[in-house]
């Protein structure tokens, strides 16, 4: 029985499932190794499947980040805020320092710039081959290639990071420490 290729929105649900499942993530690997050694009866393959290749990440440089903008925005302490005793003039005057400190921890830390060029609103047309893990499609997509629509929102990519490096010893989860006045 001849097997179709899963369409592209098949693939990105198969992708996030096996990102978020280390039992996936592990069958998928063993995959490629299974397939290698067809039975008896089973016609060999045409072309074997590339397998996807998932890399594990670690939560350091996003646990830096955060105590980061916890140092100059006091990001966790605003977000941990039960706001709803507090007027909005209150919470305004609040999230102006917050918005400054983490505007320049991002200044600091990231160089960043718009993924689209063109201003929001404008109307675009995205050719065949477009990068998809940069720009999402909204609306009511259908068909193939060229697509034209209007620019919802430019994106954001970072084209430089510099976190700065950790002490060996350093424990990256503490993002604020516990101050203890004597």
């Amino acid at each position: 029985m001849a097997r179709t290729a899963p369409s592209f929105f098949r693939r990105i649900g198969l992708a996030f499932s096996v990102l978020f499942s280390a039992e996936r993530a592990a069958r998928l690997q063993d995959a490629p190794e299974q397939d290698a050694q067809p039975s008896a009866s089973a016609p060999a393959p045409a072309a074997a499947p590339q397998p996807v290749i998932v890399r594990e990440t670690t939560p350091e440089a996003a646990l830096q980040l955060l105590g980061l903008l916890q140092r100059e925005a006091r990001f966790i302490d605003f977000v941990q805020e039960d706001v709803a005793a507090y007027s909005d003039a209150d919470i305004g005057a609040a999230a102006r320092v917050v918005h400054e400190g983490c505007r320049k921890v991002l200044g600091e830390h990231f160089s960043i710039e718009p993924v689209r060029t063109e201003p929001e609103g404008s109307r675009i047309t995205l050719a065949e081959g477009f990068d998809a893990a940069a720009v999402r499609l909204t609306g009511k997509v259908v068909g193939k290639p060229p697509f034209t629509g209007s620019l919802g929102h430019r994106g954001w990519r970072v084209t430089d990071t510099r976190l700065p490096k950790l002490a060996e010893g350093h424990d990256a989860s503490v993002i604020a420490q516990a101050e203890v006045e004597l």
